[in-house]
């Protein structure tokens, strides 16, 4: 370096800037590149405790890993640690923060979850689906603080003077009916090492049919690549140097989560990045609760899985002089509380929330005939949380009139699982499994309907085989080599063991969201009988596993196939 710009560049940092800006301006270039680091979390849904991962690996035992991963003390760890490394690191959310989420966190409305973010320095949240899950004006409560609340038994009961959440949410494509406008930002610019770094928000565009009727009042979704792609121009006078999408929608891959550049990435997004411009060359991801680091076409394509079992890392390399995103990389990192050691102030938050909880989540509930009722799906699409969820919805209809129940594969959240020297469940554990506070109605179908909605189990995108788990009191068979709509063996579809006839009327028990058509099982929302029971379905829950557990027959022994098929296996989402 010559001695006259060594002396300029010194008289930059020492001196008043009034005398020495015209030299600085010219003496100090622009660095070549520049980096911003990212940090995402996807579909936390609070869980603010760790939760079970598992993932293959040839070199582990029986080659898979094994382990609990997550939780907001391990992940408030990663973030610090990275914060060394940077402290410049732009923490953000790609929905589904909140919402789904297990008893410690919905049994004081989330508040705590979003205040525990607010501390990481989350700079915002896309908008998820299930964000809007107690309607807008709760989310907008959520966010900027208050107790004016739908459920004034949960909300403001841990802090009484809840500030909200500390950060915004953004969305490109959600839209305000009354003004026509997106409800909240569509995008947010950070400026990081002397560079703006512009992030634009979408949530899925077929989000109504994931969430309530009633949460979807006054709003509409727009096409999430048109929506992001007509917010350039302004950007571009902005002076913006690179754009990143992120987006609460995804696919789904069999590469493992840390796989770079995978291929086979599948699904609704990859429709959606296609479509981007082509200066967006980052998309973070959402929804499908997968991990993978995709390629499609020159863009990024990322997600963390769910639960803050994994962060992904992205590394932007930007030219400033040319405001253009020259590189970006990424990595998934597995969030491990064994390697992590919480943030102070996260750590004391969250053993306040532990302590505050502890008496109600502790409480014994029943037993269970297995140590473990888990979602995984057989090969004709049935689980032994289905049977469980179902079973216990037509038992507490039963009375009711109710024939058969289905319940759907989004309404399972967890898994049931006792630890070592436990005997009997939780109550926390069992409110982990249904969080929603749906009610249980009973419809009225015919043969005929109930057919079809057995034939709506296979749907496009990334919802693809999508399948009801139905109650004992229903048996079918179905064939894979059949064409849409004709998939289900039509003589071999029984009720209580007698064949199901096309022009009869059963009643069939569904929750309150099934009822509206939800997940895309639209037959229910045009049956005109109905009946909301009032009946809550965790209580339902509860209530089906104390009773078998008093008859000594505990609720879990495995029983004959409720579903068969024919062929090979098929996956299945579960958002």
């Amino acid at each position: 370096m010559s001695s006259l710009l060594f002396a300029l560049r010194r008289a930059c940092l020492l001196a008043p800037t009034a005398l020495v800006l015209g030299a600085c301006s010219h003496a100090v270039a622009p660095p070549a590149t520049v980096q911003v680091n990212i940090a995402a979390v996807n579909d936390f849904h609070g869980n603010l405790l760790a939760t079970p991962l598992s993932y293959p690996d040839p070199s582990a035992p029986k080659g898979k890993v094994v382990m609990k991963a997550g939780g907001i003390d391990a992940l408030s760890g990663v973030v610090a640690q990275l914060r060394q490394q940077d402290p410049n690191l732009v923490l953000i959310g790609a929905g589904d923060m909140i919402g789904g989420s297990p008893p410690i966190s919905s049994m004081w409305a989330d508040e705590p979850t979003l205040q525990a973010l607010g501390l990481l320095g989350m700079k915002f949240s896309t908008v998820g689906n299930h964000e809007l899950d107690q309607g807008t004006s709760e989310l907008q409560r959520q966010i900027h603080g208050g107790c004016d609340s739908p459920r004034p038994d949960k909300a403001c009961q841990f802090d009484k003077t809840y500030s909200g959440a500390g950060f915004p949410y953004i969305a490109a494509n959600l839209i305000d009916t009354h003004t026509g406008k997106p409800l909240f930002a569509p995008y947010q610019i950070e400026q990081v090492n002397g560079v703006k770094v512009a992030f634009v928000g979408a949530v899925l565009r077929d989000v109504a049919s994931v969430v309530s009727n009633k949460s979807m009042q006054g709003l509409s979704t727009t096409d999430e690549a048109l929506a992001i792609n007509a917010q350039l121009p302004a950007l571009h006078e902005q002076g913006v140097d690179a754009v990143v999408a992120v987006i609460h929608q995804g696919g789904e891959t069999p590469e493992r989560f840390d796989q770079a550049d995978c291929s086979q990435l599948t699904g609704d997004i990859v429709d959606v990045a296609q479509r981007l411009a082509p200066e967006i060359k980052v998309v973070i991801t959402a929804h499908t609760h997968q991990g993978y680091l995709c390629q499609v076409g020159d863009k990024l394509v990322t997600q963390g899985a769910s639960y803050g079992r994994l962060l992904t890392y992205v590394t932007l390399t930007i030219d400033p002089a040319k405001h253009q995103l020259l590189g970006a990389k990424a990595r998934n990192i597995v969030v491990d509380p064994k390697l992590y050691k919480p943030m102070p102030q996260i750590a004391a938050l969250q053993a306040q929330v532990e302590q505050r909880s502890q008496a109600l989540l502790g409480k014994p509930v029943a037993r269970i005939a297995t140590r473990e009722l888990t979602r995984h799906l057989s090969p004709a699409g049935e689980s032994a949380m289905g049977d469980l969820v179902a079973d216990g919805q037509l038992a507490a209809t039963r009375s009711l009139g109710a024939q058969v129940a289905f319940t759907n594969l989004g309404g399972i959240r967890t898994d049931l699982i006792l630890e070592p020297g436990q005997a009997q469940l939780t109550f926390g554990q069992v409110a982990s499994v249904q969080p929603f506070n749906n009610t249980l109605n009973i419809l009225t179908l015919t043969g005929a309907q109930i057919h079809e909605l057995i034939e709506q189990q296979w749907q496009s995108g990334s919802m693809g085989f999508y399948p009801l788990q139905p109650s004992s009191s229903l048996r079918y068979r179905w064939d894979a080599s059949r064409p849409a709509g004709q998939r289900v063996i039509a003589q071999s579809l029984t009720i209580d063991g007698k064949p199901v006839l096309a022009n009869q009327t059963y009643q069939v028990t569904v929750n309150s969201f099934m009822a509206e058509g939800g997940d895309n099982f639209s037959v229910l929302a045009k049956t005109s009988k109905r009946l909301d029971t009032g009946l809550n379905d965790l209580e339902a829950l509860i209530g089906y596993l104390q009773a078998q557990d008093k008859a000594g027959t505990p609720a879990g022994v495995a029983g004959a196939p409720r579903i068969q098929r024919d062929g090979q296996a098929l996956s299945a989402a579960q958002p």
